[in-house]
């Protein structure tokens, strides 16, 4: 259904599923990806009672966030997806897109989203400027560092700060052993999503966590997987979180289990769906942490 309707709009202009598959709405796994971890920050930082306000403009930030991390990904790999097969088709490989109309869009959604910011508190303005050096800089690490799923982490963890200072006006020390986590956690998810592009990224020098860890890629990401899992739980005793927070986080181990087993013949489409059941585990602690303060 939800795809029938983005391509319903298509009928408005023929270019229109071009720039939505641009920003990836049409696959909107990216989405919650970055949307759970920063409802687990808001949720948190407003005492499971967060202002619609901050709920609003959150959610919306970032929807038009991520669609502007893809619209500059794919504007700084313009020149190398046409070698990789997951990506030979994308807009700007085709030229369905221009690389200034890219540019363009890009710049009109970080404008939007800083529109949205402008909103909150100037402590939260501040920290956005940090966050949108992060997402405009990881397209470009991969060239340079067999670690930009690292600076990946960072970017797709920034909005947890800023939910604490838009919700609270400051940002207790224990809101980054939040960050911590999903920094760990997001090293992890998208160590499985660069392991099918492995062979295709040797070939012509894109690195990525995936060539890094070699043969102990999955004992790796596991390791990850439980540390945030640990710093999740001691972010959880810091802010008094109880038994449903815990079920939560056993249910995020379980997902984490279940991809570790799932992978274990590093089959393409295996890593790749083991990508996309992350959401899963992120929807879990989410609903760990909601159901924890609505009991009270």
């Amino acid at each position: 259904m939800y795809q029938r309707l983005l391509k319903s709009l298509n009928r408005l202009n023929p270019r229109v599923w071009d720039f939505i598959q641009l920003t990836r709405m049409d696959k909107p796994i990216g989405i919650y990806l970055l949307l759970w971890p920063t409802l687990w920050a808001l949720w948190i930082a407003g005492k499971g009672s967060p202002s619609l306000t901050n709920i609003v403009i959150f959610v919306l930030g970032v929807v038009l966030t991520r669609a502007g991390g893809c619209v500059i990904n794919d504007w700084a790999d313009r020149k190398v997806d046409g070698h990789v097969k997951r990506t030979e088709q994308r807009p700007l490989v085709s030229g369905k897109i221009s690389s200034k109309e890219a540019l363009v869009f890009f710049a009109v959604l970080m404008g939007i989203s800083f529109l949205l910011v402008l909103l909150t508190n100037a402590s939260t303005i501040l920290l956005s400027l940090g966050g949108l050096a992060l997402a405009a800089s990881y397209p470009f690490m991969k060239r340079y560092t067999y670690s930009p799923q690292v600076v990946l982490g960072a970017a797709f963890s920034w909005g947890m700060p800023m939910a604490f200072t838009a919700e609270t006006g400051h940002l207790p020390a224990t809101a980054w052993l939040l960050y911590i986590a999903n920094l760990l956690w997001t090293v992890g998810y998208d160590t499985y999503y660069a392991m099918p592009d492995r062979d295709d990224d040797l070939k012509i020098g894109v690195k990525s966590t995936a060539i890094l860890f070699g043969d102990a890629d999955r004992v790796i990401i596991l390791t990850l997987q439980g540390l945030a899992l640990a710093c999740l739980l001691l972010a959880g005793a810091r802010f008094e979180l109880g038994g449903w927070f815990h079920l939560g986080l056993l249910a995020a181990a379980g997902c984490f289990a279940w991809e570790f087993w799932y992978t274990r013949d590093r089959d393409r489409m295996k890593c790749f769906k083991a990508f996309l059941h992350n959401h899963w585990a992120g929807l879990a602690i989410f609903v760990g942490i909601v159901v924890d303060y609505a009991v009270r």
